[in-house]
């Protein structure tokens, strides 16, 4: 079944929210990538703002973003993906935890922990008592929640059901990232491929999209499919590739670019490349994490990216190293998390 995608909102190390068509890349130096956030007063009361931790506030604006995209004022139902949930309120909770020795201590942190916080809070902002549903499945976090919404879909197609993959960074989970050799520094966050050292950036974002299951005159993109692989060897990998496209009635040669969850990791990066010649030898490669850094969920910024390249026809600088003449039609996202989730999601261009 096709998602028609109704709106989407945006909040990433990239300035992907405002009148702007797509983003002009920003460079990072260091080993993380932080949100370039909006002035959140035009979409949340500053009342409540000062409440709010940043991964919710994050949250919220990019579901109001969404919705105003869409043109509706409340979903009919909201689901969400995060692989860490809100970090920051955790580490507040567990750090008195430890300084109060356990006793006396402020609920609103705990309450504020849980991973389902945000898609509760934009529930209550816009008093939507409809279905609401938080996945937190690590790196199919979001690819979890979209297929919820397929499901949800494919029932009731008229819905329009607003999801989301929202994650943070804080020092501590950095610090205790860090700790495994996650990430290495770079000078040049845009050529993250020429590190030497082959470790990736840790990102952060908030995208929320409204999708339904009818199409109207205005749409221009569809989700068409989606799949997931867990811990998978090259020879399964690749057969599950090619069964996904053999179900979708394509040939690599079908697929228009191929936007491509590389990260710097040497390891998971090589196996990524030699499938992308076994599979896509002649096709346009893009590379999305150089723009948005490695993190659960950052397949919801791919999708936004994919998106708007459909519908502007156009592409970022340094996406890619070669554009070809071929309209943007098809569009596979391969996106994978230090090798042991893979996930395709296509997305095709509405006629």
């Amino acid at each position: 079944m096709t998602l028609y995608i109704k709106g989407m909102g945006n909040i990433s190390p990239q300035k992907t929210w405002g009148e702007e068509s797509l983003f002009t890349p920003v460079d990072y130096n260091g080993d993380r990538l932080k949100c370039v956030e909006p002035e959140y007063s035009q979409w949340i009361d500053p009342r409540q703002l000062r409440r709010m931790s940043r991964v919710i506030k994050m949250g919220v604006a990019a579901g109001s973003m969404a919705l105003k995209d869409a043109g509706i004022p409340v979903p009919q139902g909201i689901i969400t993906g995060t692989g860490y949930g809100c970090l920051d309120d955790t580490g507040i909770f567990l750090t008195k935890l430890v300084e109060n020795q356990e006793q006396a201590l402020n609920p609103t942190p705990f309450i504020q922990s849980t991973h389902n916080t945000i898609g509760s809070q934009i529930a209550l902002l816009l008093q939507c008592q409809d279905y609401n549903q938080t996945y937190a499945h690590d790196a199919f976090s979001f690819e979890s929640a979209l297929l919820d919404a397929m499901l949800q879909l494919i029932e009731t197609p008229d819905r329009k059901i607003l999801i989301g993959g929202v994650d943070e960074i804080t020092d501590t989970s950095h610090a205790i990232q860090k700790r495994f050799g996650f990430f290495s520094k770079s000078e040049n966050s845009l050529e993250l491929f020429s590190n030497p050292s082959g470790g990736t950036l840790n990102g952060e974002g908030s995208a929320f999209f409204v999708l339904s299951g009818k199409k109207e005159e205005k749409d221009k993109v569809g989700i068409e499919a989606l799949t997931t692989f867990y811990k998978p060897d090259e020879e399964s990998l690749t057969k599950g590739i090619q069964n996904f496209l053999d179900a979708c009635s394509l040939k690599s040669g079908d697929i228009d670019l191929i936007l491509s969850g590389k990260s710097g990791d040497q390891k998971s990066d090589k196996i990524m490349d030699r499938i992308s010649s076994a599979l896509f030898p002649l096709n346009t490669i893009g590379y999305f994490k150089p723009y948005c850094g490695e993190y659960p969920t950052a397949s919801a910024f791919a999708l936004w990216l994919g998106v708007r390249i459909i519908q502007e026809q156009n592409i970022p600088d340094g996406i890619v190293n070669k554009k070809g003449d071929k309209p943007f039609k098809n569009i596979l996202i391969h996106n994978q998390y230090f090798g042991t989730h893979h996930s395709m999601i296509l997305l095709r261009a509405c006629h």
